[in-house]
């Protein structure tokens, strides 16, 4: 057993005979103060639960493959962990999505250093995003890789915060068109364009390359206007650099792609282009989690996922605190039901996610509600 301390001084507690009901009391060697401790066995296997899905290890590598282990623990995936609400401000923020179904994504939004929230959506449109960011104070600056509908609740949520559009996410859409080996010179030129991006490191450099991009635009601009007839109809003939170009035209004009770089934000501290930390922090870990878990329903993954970023949040509580204020499967029906009656926006289930998707997670549903 560990050594205990004493709740009232802190001090050394040691042995100190037994209570009428026979618990073994203890007696403080500082103060005296005298306490009974009792082993919280739930607090116990609920840990052992969060440290396997933390790990790599295997069920399979268990003493009877892990039988006597999910019978024990099986309980604990009817708790939902919530995201905390601290209200600190945060010069950075990165926000990111992660499918785990077609129609099932959840929403991070990451600091520097930890988890700051999370929210389970049918897709990556505005009310979701908008309710992401709802429970996070406005940073100065957002960094992120162009989702749908996140522009749009940015506007609302947080009108005053920067936005850095991630600038590796957007040479990777101008990939996407080209490809890495282009054959056309306009493709091939756009591509080494894209490239040079991801080495813009100061002003100078920035307005070189827009410099760069806008010739090229112009050097290009009747060759990506020719037309072909196909099956009756006039199309574009390079119908890809148009989109490619048109992308990142529409990232030049609203000025994010260079936020990292302006000297009002920047007098602070060095500012990120990418939101690498999101990427290598949260998704690739994330996604390795699920891979050593393989074989998790949805309902699991998801909340495998909402665990995991529990865990990495800054402070968070201890297994046995978690068992006393997390929500369970139940809770959060009898509010779905409750709220969903009532229309009212940010109560319910919408705490922890689109309340869509948890009465999806339930029963069959024909119609969609993921329009903006």
């Amino acid at each position: 057993m560990k050594k205990l301390t004493c709740p009232v001084c802190g001090g050394n507690m040691t042995r100190y005979g037994k209570t009428r009901g026979g618990a073994q009391r203890w007696a403080c060697a500082s103060c005296r103060a005298t306490s009974t401790h009792r082993i919280d066995n739930d607090a116990k296997l609920f840990r052992q639960f969060l440290d396997w899905l933390m790990s790599r290890k295997r069920q399979a590598d268990m003493p009877g493959g892990g039988r006597t282990f999910r019978r024990k623990t099986s309980r604990f995936w009817s708790v939902w962990p919530m995201p905390p609400h601290t209200g600190e401000i945060h010069r950075v923020v990165y926000v990111d999505g992660i499918y785990l179904a077609r129609n099932i994504v959840v929403l991070i939004a990451r600091g520097d250093r930890h988890v700051l929230g999370w929210y389970m959506a049918r897709s990556e449109n505005s009310h979701a995003w908008a309710a992401l960011l709802s429970g996070i104070a406005p940073p100065d600056v957002v960094v992120t890789d162009g989702g749908s509908g996140f522009e749009k609740a940015r506007r609302r949520i947080w009108p005053k915060t920067a936005v850095q559009r991630c600038t590796f996410h957007a040479f990777s859409q101008i990939k996407r068109y080209t490809t890495s080996r282009p054959r056309l010179p306009a493709g091939v030129e756009l591509y080494g364009i894209a490239k040079e991006l991801l080495n813009v490191r100061d002003l100078k450099q920035a307005s070189l390359w827009l410099e760069g991009y806008n010739a090229w635009c112009t050097r290009w601009k009747d060759f990506l206007a020719e037309t072909s007839f196909i099956d009756g109809k006039r199309t574009l003939t390079h119908e890809k650099l148009v989109k490619a170009r048109d992308g990142l035209t529409k990232l030049v004009n609203r000025r994010v792609l260079f936020t990292y770089l302006d000297p009002d934000l920047t007098k602070d501290g060095p500012l990120p282009a990418t939101n690498n930390k999101l990427e290598g922090g949260v998704n690739a870990p994330l996604k390795q989690m699920l891979r050593d878990h393989r074989g998790m329903g949805v309902l699991r993954r998801i909340k495998a996922v909402y665990w995991w970023c529990y865990m990495h949040t800054e402070n968070p509580l201890s297994p046995s605190e978690l068992l006393k204020v997390m929500p369970t499967d139940d809770d959060i029906d009898y509010l779905y039901r409750t709220y969903s009656q009532r229309r009212q926006p940010q109560e319910g289930p919408a705490r922890w996610g689109d309340g869509t998707v948890w009465g999806e997670l339930h029963k069959s549903d024909p119609y969609r509600s993921d329009w903006d």
